[in-house]
């Protein structure tokens, strides 16, 4: 007799179901990058004391950010400056992050007899290496016997060369997924530029110097709002054909190449940049910059600033803020202030600060107080950055390449 509280049997279709199979996989593997880190100076660094290291600007593996120390004179007070001791250190925050590393020390000669400290080819002895904290580090106390290291290939012009790689080892369950479909970059700019070119549906032009360049009153509206206030603010027609007096055809070129596309002409920029220019407001980046304050392009005005900032320099640096003052460019602005606050002495012999001199007293002021900035963080962060003062007192940096004065 059958029990009227048990569940019934299930169906077949059910059966069908339960005997269907799933899989998953576990996948832990590692997300590797290098950083090479060069120690120009290495006779100067000598003497600094055992425990202080120099270290490398952090770079970013796996999601953590890392830096890797070298101490000239050794980590260990027993060693007594018998080695150099390199580490790797998390430099970001993180609990137990899992990790293999190598060292390398490059040899100079060519012969490629670099010294190599791995702990990717010991993986299956002891596993990955577990870093529990911010500041958590990995290296050798015993690195490179110092004498030996002074009379070596890997030292060369006073210069070590040290290779980091670093593996985080990542977990992750792989599950059966449907396949996907990729989806291409967007190709709008493309058919902009192309409307562009062929000139189709024109419905303006600008006589520039002579150079006549046909558009799209609506392409040019809806990227500009100077443009958009010309055509459509109410006022009387427009003339088919607008003279433009106060721009280079090459810049004006420049800008409707921007306004269809949404890029900038990277090789006419380049060559801008590197040609021997007497002024930095002569660069086509510095003319296209005034032609984004002009119509309004701010995405324009903060990709010149992008593209001057890389170029700062001693020599260029006061003209260059100049440039961005009278462009509202504040973010290149604030950029040259502080380059021009930690590198002032280097500055102030500059032809450069002679035209601020001249033509821009304000923006000497603005300089003042951003070093006297400068000297408030320098002494709430424990003395990182070197006195702009004092570079006053050494007489600073005068090769009038880009500089950072450091300790």
């Amino acid at each position: 007799m059958s029990d009227p509280n048990r569940p019934p049997p299930p169906s077949t279709d059910n059966k069908n179901l339960l005997l269907s199979p799933t899989s998953s996989r576990s996948v832990t593997e590692t997300v590797n990058g290098s950083h090479k880190f060069v120690i120009q100076g290495y006779s100067l660094a000598k003497g600094m004391g055992i425990g202080k290291h120099i270290a490398s600007d952090n770079f970013t593996v796996g999601g953590y950010q890392w830096a890797i120390y070298f101490y000239p004179d050794g980590k260990n007070p027993e060693d007594t400056s018998t080695y150099v001791s390199v580490f790797i250190a998390l430099a970001s925050e993180g609990t137990d992050v899992r990790a293999l590393f190598e060292l390398t020390l490059m040899d100079q000669s060519g012969k490629g007899k670099h010294k190599v400290h791995s702990h990717f080819d010991r993986s299956l002895e002891s596993g990955p290496y577990t870093l529990k904290y911010r500041g958590s580090m990995w290296g050798y106390k015993r690195f490179y016997r110092r004498a030996m290291l002074e009379s070596s290939d890997y030292l060369k012009d006073d210069c070590l060369k040290i290779n980091c790689t670093v593996g985080v080892v990542v977990s992750a369950i792989d599950c059966s997924r449907l396949p996907s479909i990729q989806v291409p970059d967007s190709d709008i700019g493309v058919h902009f530029g192309t409307l562009l070119e062929n000139m189709d549906g024109s419905d303006i032009s600008f006589n520039v110097s002579g150079v006549i360049f046909h558009a799209h009153k609506l392409v040019l509206a809806a990227r500009s709002p100077v443009f958009c206030s010309d055509f459509f603010d109410g006022s009387e027609g427009i003339n088919q054909e607008i003279i433009v007096t106060n721009m280079e055809p090459k810049v004006f070129q420049a800008m409707l190449h921007f306004i269809y596309r949404d890029t900038l002409v990277e090789d006419e920029l380049v060559a801008s940049s590197s040609s021997s220019s007497p002024s930095e407001f002569d660069s086509l980046t510095a003319k296209l910059l005034a032609a984004a304050d002009q119509y309004d392009l701010g995405r324009l005005r903060r990709m010149c600033e992008s593209c001057l900032c890389k170029e700062i320099s001693v020599n260029s640096v006061a003209k260059t803020l100049a440039l961005a003052d009278r462009y509202h460019a504040a973010e290149l602005k604030a950029v040259c202030l502080r380059f021009a606050a930690e590198n002032l002495a280097a500055v102030m012999r500059s032809d450069g600060f002679e035209y601020l001199k001249e033509n821009c007293p304000s923006l000497q002021s603005e300089i003042l107080k951003t070093v006297a900035g400068c000297e408030e963080d320098c002494s709430s962060g424990g003395g990182k950055s070197r006195s702009v003062w004092a570079q006053l007192s050494d007489g600073g940096d005068t090769n009038g390449r880009r500089v950072r004065q450091r300790t």
